[in-house]
């Protein structure tokens, strides 16, 4: 065994959880769990719905790699409870946690820093005059809760009923609403891993927009990495999601998603904390493009947790 996988000491992966994306949290704890067992790692399965935050204190630990996507993992709530604990942990801290798990306002601070992102509006209710808001916002708009990820709660809409049946489904994940003007082109993502930025990747889907089954569940989505983009379109992609990353104050590793329409220009989307880590995953697609493993991916982003806060 490597000093350097020794002095990483006894790790717990956390995930699970009680989250909406519990399963996809399932999935991509197994794979890392198992990346770090493989590369020596002494590493062991915590999952904080069926076990305690005092088991997990007197289980010898000596890091976590949190592997929990949405809340309750991906949100501060943990990181913070880490804290409280003296645990080590991987990813964003407290506050990058917390600022890019709500999309409102990561859009506001996009705003802040001129970063480019698409008008939008914010809901609170289900009886708001949604013929004007479609009107402000280009007659076709992307409807998504304040704080949810992988697509959960997430619907296109081009008519005043449309957006009302879209609200009244967010409203059930969230009691804010991000309204957003919908962007038509080609989406992608950019994987940020200890202050490098990766290839970026472009999906695309037959289907209206990259939801819940594009990315899980569907056969017929494709993945190009590095994306087919000109060498401007790509620094100028991977310079927004650098500066988008880091107003957020987002550390560690994560992936910045991006829209680019049909006249060229790019729209930040959402930063993503703790995405998805399977070994089909976007972040490992990424790094695998920049010549590391998916195991040399996992010890990497664990080295991070070393690093003072």
């Amino acid at each position: 065994m490597s000093d350097a996988v020794q002095a990483f000491g006894k790790v717990a992966v956390m995930f699970g959880g009680l989250s909406a994306e519990r399963e996809v949290s399932l999935r991509s704890g197994a794979a890392v769990l198992k990346a770090l067992t493989d590369a020596g790692v002494d590493a062991f399965a915590f999952d904080p719905k069926q076990q305690s935050l005092a088991e997990l204190a007197q289980s010898g630990a000596q890091r976590v790699f949190i592997v929990l996507h949405g809340r309750g993992g991906e949100d501060g709530s943990m990181q913070g409870a880490l804290q409280q604990l003296g645990l080590p942990y991987t990813g964003s801290g407290v506050l990058g946690s917390a600022l890019a798990m709500d999309k409102i306002r990561c859009k506001y601070l996009f705003q802040a820093q001129q970063l480019p992102t698409a008008p939008f509006a914010v809901v609170h209710h289900d009886d708001t005059d949604f013929a004007a808001l479609l009107a402000s916002l280009g007659g076709k708009v992307m409807v998504k809760p304040a704080n949810e990820g992988s697509s959960i709660g997430m619907s296109a809409a081009s008519t005043a009923e449309e957006l009302q049946q879209a609200v009244k489904q967010a409203l059930n994940y969230d009691s804010e609403i991000l309204v957003e003007r919908w962007i038509n082109g080609r989406e992608f993502t950019v994987a940020i891993l200890n202050g490098q930025v990766l290839p970026i990747v472009e999906m695309r889907t037959p289907r209206a927009f990259y939801d819940y089954e594009a990315k899980y569940q569907a056969s017929s989505t494709e993945y190009l990495c590095p994306a087919p983009l000109s060498a401007e379109q790509t620094a100028a992609m991977q310079r927004s999601a650098l500066k988008a990353f880091n107003a957020v104050g987002a550390s560690g590793w994560g992936r910045v998603d991006i829209m680019l329409d049909q006249d060229g220009q790019h729209f930040l989307l959402e930063v993503n904390t703790v995405p998805g880590m399977t070994e089909k995953s976007l972040v490992p697609m990424a790094a695998k493009a920049a010549g590391y493993s998916f195991q040399q991916l996992v010890v990497a982003i664990l080295g991070q947790s070393q690093e003072a806060r």
